[in-house]
């Protein structure tokens, strides 16, 4: 069990040994609330996404791959995202885990990952509700048709994964069409169920 004391902005917390995964739909707040939950934890926070979109902007033959698929709207390769992740998680600052935001997507992904996992949030809003935050958001790569585009394949490739991790016994279900702080509160009352 993991205690969370009061004062979230303490200097001298100690880390929690953990592993924590972040899924929603694009626009769902999983990055907000899994930035938030990884200052409670003192635990260190990698998106995939920002993964790919840094390793995009490198100049090299991989990086143009990533890049192309970002543009269309489609998910990068799996031995892609696989392997950037693997080598990103075996740097000695995550020995004593991570909090992870938006990996897996899919089947393949998810085999690939730590069996391990300790804790999965499932940031839940409505299509309608994502594509209004995502507007709002204005990133180059979030062109109305791409928004949907991504959306269908979320749906298709990732809502599927939540079944094995409702049989493992680490999904949580947040509401995410809360505020910030309420879906926050939601995050930690879970956290050590």
């Amino acid at each position: 069990m993991i205690r969370i004391l009061g004062n979230h902005n303490q200097k001298n917390k100690t880390s929690t040994k953990m592993k924590v995964i972040f899924l929603g739909s694009q626009g769902s707040g999983k990055s907000t609330q899994a930035k938030l939950l990884a200052g409670v934890l003192n635990l260190p926070y990698l998106e995939m996404g920002q993964l790919l979109r840094d390793r995009a902007n490198q100049n090299d033959e991989l990086a143009l791959k990533i890049k192309s698929a970002l543009d269309k709207g489609d998910l990068v390769t799996d031995e892609i995202t696989i392997s950037i992740l693997q080598e990103k998680i075996a740097q000695s600052e995550f020995q004593n885990g991570y909090i992870l935001d938006g990996y897996p997507r899919n089947y393949v992904q998810l085999e690939a990952l730590d069996k391990d996992i300790d804790k999965v949030f499932y940031i839940k809003i409505s299509d309608g509700e994502a594509i209004k935050r995502l507007s709002l958001r204005k990133r180059e790569d979030d062109t109305k048709y791409i928004l949907a585009k991504r959306l269908a394949v979320y749906h298709q490739q990732t809502e599927p994964l939540l079944a094995d991790f409702r049989k493992r016994r680490v999904l949580e279900e947040i509401d995410g069409e809360h505020s910030i702080e309420e879906t926050h509160r939601d995050v930690l009352k879970k956290i050590n169920k």
